[in-house]
Parts: structure tokens; sequence; C-alpha cells
């Protein structure tokens, strides 16, 4: 991690390397697993009734999310988490028992104690697993799965972790606000595992940056616990977005068109449009479930892999990039074949 902002990085480049951190780990993602809360909130029939002001408008624009989904009060973070890494687990080949390590990120429902990702792994059956939280915002995925490589890295006895990230997002919204329609509920899971230096690719390479600087971008403080965002937010999304994907891809010595498919955090539609015109993506390419699933937090990026490996948009062997931002303020992503 760094203090370098993202407006620094785009004019700095990236620092030369020889490849990615974990190009020789032998590390991979073997399943991945999703879970959306069973209320599918459509919303044709509520944006004309929804509140908005100059912020909504430079930040959210014109509201692209069609559907949502709103959890009830029994699928808790632990809920869906569980749930999400029960299907990952099964598309691994993989028993609960069989898991070393289980990373939950969450911040919609953080507390002080007891953290909540022991509770997953309760729920789970992973019985032997060690358990923790972590946090970074939208950024969560990311972070999870990089300190699970570095712990599965650094721990010749493990081999198996699950990145598990379990989001409330709708609760963290003003009730009747534009904001409540962009955004929704879900968790996504990944299993990670040590697969030996001739098992593909598999996680090539991960970075995370954090810029103080940038902490009031959007906030979310007590006692309410709503979201509140800056008008400046969507060019610092746009340059974080550009800045992990341009380091990512210069320190890999890969150009744009060689990923298969850009998978980012999705933030919203102002900030998606901008990314695809400054990296020259093609559309096709750029993959979000932001118009039927809303921005879903830290579970946005292994939801979406998952969806799109089970309809088989996504195969093994594909090449996948996907940066995430957060607030705090974080910014990074991952590098990885399927």
């Amino acid at each position: 991690m760094s203090g370098r902002s993202p407006m620094e990085s785009i004019g700095a480049g990236a620092a030369a390397t020889d490849g990615g951190i974990w190009a020789r780990a032998g590390l991979g993602f073997t399943g991945f697993g999703h879970y959306y809360p069973r209320n599918l909130v459509h919303n044709s029939d509520l944006a004309d009734g929804a509140e908005g002001n100059a912020v909504d408008q430079a930040v959210i624009g014109s509201v692209e999310v069609r559907s949502r989904h709103v959890a009830a009060d029994d699928e808790t973070i632990d809920f869906m988490a569980a749930r999400a890494a029960t299907a990952a687990l099964e598309r691994a080949g993989r028993a609960p028992g069989e898991v070393d390590l289980l990373v939950l990120g969450n911040w919609t429902e953080r507390q002080l104690v007891p953290e909540l990702a022991p509770q997953v792994a309760l729920r789970l059956g992973a019985h032997r697993a060690l358990a923790f939280d972590v946090c970074g915002a939208c950024t969560g995925f990311v972070h999870g799965v990089q300190t699970a490589a570095a712990l599965l890295a650094a721990n010749p006895s493990w081999r198996v972790a699950v990145v598990v990230n379990s989001e409330h997002f709708s609760r963290r919204v003003r009730p009747g606000s534009k904001g409540t329609l962009v955004v929704g509920d879900a968790a996504g899971a990944a299993v990670l595992e040590k697969r030996g230096p001739d098992a593909g690719r598999g996680l090539i390479d991960s970075l995370l940056h954090s810029a103080g600087e940038s902490a009031e971008a959007v906030t979310v403080r007590p006692p309410l616990g709503w979201i509140k965002s800056k008008p400046e937010l969507v060019e610092l999304g746009v340059a974080s977005n550009t800045a992990v994907a341009a380091e990512l891809l210069e320190r890999n010595n890969l150009k744009i068109d060689q990923i298969d498919w850009f998978v980012p955090h999705p933030g919203t539609g102002p900030i998606h449009a901008a990314v695809r015109e400054r990296l020259g993506i093609d559309p096709e390419r750029f993959v979000t479930t932001f118009e039927t699933r809303a921005n879903t937090g830290s579970a946005s990026i292994p939801t979406t892999v998952s969806e799109h490996l089970e309809k088989g948009v996504f195969r093994r062997g594909d090449l996948c990039l996907t940066p995430a931002v957060g607030s705090g303020w974080f910014y990074g992503g991952l590098l990885f074949e399927l």
C-alpha cells in the first residue's frame, strides 16, 4: 500500500517491475459464489418520486439501475456471506473442513466486537479456519484477496482460503433519496487455493493504495450512518480506476486489448462512462451488473464474476482486471486468469 494519490499516479506512471507479485506463487481462484436477498425491487415505479439535488445529479446522473435486492431482517451479513461461501466451495470442489483461512470484507454493518467472520466460519462449518474481518470500504474484495494471498504464501501448511464480501448497502442511504435507487444488498465469495507453480497463471497481481487527503470525498458517520458524497467523487473515482488499470497493465507488460474482461467495482453511471472512454475499453468487455443488481459495495466484483461464470459468459483461462475504489480513500485492483 502507498500514500500516493490517484491524481499523482496518473501523471507519474507505474514503477517498472518484472511482473505481478503473485505470478510465481501458484495461487488461483477455484470457485466463485454469490447470494442475493429474496426481495427484488424494480425501480421503474419509484424513480420519479426520489429526491435529488445538485450533488446527486453530479455523482449519480440518470438512474441506470433497473432493479436491486434489499435484505430482510433474517438475511444478516453472516447469513448472506455463508450462503455465498457455500456456493463458492461447492464450485471449487472443496469441503468447509478443508478451509484454512476465511477473510470477510464488510463496511455497511461494522461493529466493535465481536467480528463477524468467525460467525460466518461457524455457519459454514469451517471449524479449523482462522476467520477475521477486513474493511477498505468498496475495495474490500481486493483487500481480502491480497491479504489471503499473502497469508497463504507465508504459511507452508495452509492451502485453501475463502474470501467473502457481504453488504447491506441499502441501509447506508437516506430513505427517500435518489441514492436508494442505485445501491443494493448482496454477498459474493471466492475460493483462493495454493495450486502449485504448474497450474496456470491464476492470481497474477494485486495492488491497493490509500490516499488520506481524499477521505472526505465519501463519508458515512454516526448517528444516522447515511452515505454522503461530494461532487468531486466522480473525477476522483475516474482518476483512481484509470491509475489502477495503468499500473497493473504497465508492470505486467500488457495492453488493455489483451484483457478479456474489465470488471470494475460499479460506482455510478458517470464514472463508468468516463473510465471506458479514457481507457479505450471495448464496451462489450466492460462488465458490471450495475443495471440489474445496483452498487453492492465490496460484494460487486465477486458477485459479477460468479454470475458470469455461471452463465458461461466468462470461461476458465480468461484474463480479468478488476479495479475498485473505496471511501477512505482506497483504490486498487486484481489481475488474474480464471
